[in-house]
């Protein structure tokens, strides 16, 4: 099957062999309709950025309402606020690892409603715990629902949208998501330190969350499944309907129905584990588990430590967290700006690139004493993070096939959620005994692994159909 795409002043006009299952999802158009689609994806995500970025800003109520302990006196022997953290991210590895290969067996749609209805109601069920015991416990819960969500999400956008516009939609998508950094920082400074109806600030934080992820649940109950995954589970009438109602959603005609024999169709209908490992992909697993856990210490130890590196360059608390409010709105911003080239560059080297752009501008950020330059390098940093996350999300997905991509997806990205939880503590220790400038070393050699990994094994996908890669 061969398509052709190409852009002209009207509009995307796209030349694809609608007799295929591919080919009529490539035909689809950039209309509102589809944008509609990304979009109502995108807010579930925003929810889970939201709860994620969440627990750096709610510990300090937390501590200020002797819910939480420091030090010794925590629930483990240890400071509750890191236990409280460490939750979070064995949920999203156990979510990652574990139950999003359920999304290949039960389809997207069903895996995606579950896990938002999940971590939805225990985040509502953890605003009104008066102990520290069952806070984290609710915590580890909730973080097992946005492992679930956020690798479905991203097999469920690959799988709907255009060749064409793959990178273009994840970087759109993760526009909406990362307005969920500046969100939670702006609710919490709000919130925090009052208490509204007799419950702490940090409680409606969270209620705040809870409630608005349990809306989208509602509306989104509309959504159709995977035409791909019914494709392949050999339900071929439901995914000639369920294609044919986006075609019209998107504002054309029905294409004629493909055939039972289609590439998407052929696919076995259960993948298992072992498959990630076989010879036609064991090179694409090794190369992204890689990829995620140094991605990872590049994105959050930057991230979640800001403040503190800021501090560490001579910044006040106060001047350290105005100065990290600005930096953070390069991570919607960076997405916004991204997706006007994002689908012009080949998805492995937009990983490389902006991989390159952290070590650039990382090494200056670590020589800066000016706070209007230590903020442009940060900045830069931050944007480089955003330009990251989505090229990395889009193009791990489209490396597997149908029946084995939840899975597969969810077992590499898994690592990162480890490498978080470890270099967490590493990076803590390295800013003890190394300064703000060691963790700046740490976090760009994280960066180079990343470049090496995907710029050497990674393969190719621009303009390619997801069944020919």
């Amino acid at each position: 099957m061969t398509t052709a795409c190409t852009t002209g002043v009207a509009g995307d006009i796209i030349a694809a062999d609608r007799r295929t299952l591919a080919g009529r999802i490539d035909a689809l158009p950039s209309s509102a309709g589809l944008w509609r689609f990304i979009t109502l994806l995108a807010l579930g995500g925003f929810f889970e950025l939201y709860d994620l970025f969440e627990t750096g800003y709610i510990s300090s109520g937390l501590l200020a309402a002797g819910v939480f302990h420091t030090g010794s006196a925590g629930v483990f022997g240890i400071a509750d606020q890191a236990a409280f953290a460490s939750a979070t991210f064995l949920g999203l590895f156990v979510g990652a690892s574990l139950l999003a290969p359920y999304a290949d067996r039960f389809g997207r749609r069903l895996t995606f409603m579950c896990a938002l209805a999940w971590y939805g109601v225990f985040s509502l069920l953890m605003a009104f715990q008066q102990s520290a015991e069952m806070i984290i416990l609710c915590r580890f819960l909730v973080g097992i629902g946005l492992g679930i969500e956020l690798v479905t999400i991203d097999t469920y956008l690959s799988e709907w949208v255009p060749t064409h516009l793959r990178s273009r939609a994840f970087a759109f998508s993760f526009f909406i998501q990362f307005l969920s950094v500046p969100a939670v920082a702006l609710m919490s400074w709000w919130l925090v330190p009052q208490t509204i109806l007799s419950l702490e600030g940090w409680r409606w934080v969270v209620i705040a969350g809870a409630l608005c992820s349990l809306v989208i649940w509602f509306i989104r109950k509309n959504l159709p499944e995977s035409a791909r995954w019914l494709a392949q589970q050999g339900r071929h009438q439901e995914a000639h309907r369920v294609l044919s109602e986006m075609e019209k959603r998107c504002g054309i005609a029905p294409g004629e129905d493909f055939s039972d024999r289609d590439a998407a169709a052929q696919l076995p209908k259960k993948g298992r584990f072992r498959e990630i490992w076989a010879p036609a992909y064991r090179k694409r697993t090794l190369m992204l588990v890689v990829m995620n856990f140094f991605q990872a210490i590049g994105f959050f130890g930057f991230g979640n430590w800001l403040p503190a590196l800021l501090s560490g360059k001579g910044a006040t608390v106060t001047h350290s967290l105005l100065y990290a409010f600005f930096i953070t709105l390069a991570y919607p911003l960076g997405s916004l700006i991204c997706s006007r080239y994002a689908d012009k560059i080949e998805n492995k080297w937009q990983i490389v690139l902006s991989s390159l752009m952290t070590v650039v501008f990382g090494t200056l950020f670590a020589f800066m004493t000016s706070p209007v330059l230590m903020i442009i390098c940060g900045f830069l940093i931050t944007y480089s993070n955003a330009w990251l996350t989505f090229s990395y999300h889009a193009y791990q997905t489209e490396i597997f096939p149908t029946h084995i991509r939840a899975r597969a997806v969810g077992f590499c990205y898994s690592f990162s959620r480890l490498s978080t939880a470890f270099s967490s503590i590493l990076i803590g220790l390295i800013l003890q005994y190394a300064g703000s400038q060691g963790v700046i070393a740490f976090i760009v050699l994280s960066m180079l692994m990343v470049m090496l990994s995907v710029g050497i094994y990674g393969p190719k996908t621009r303009g390619i159909d997801l069944e020919n890669i």
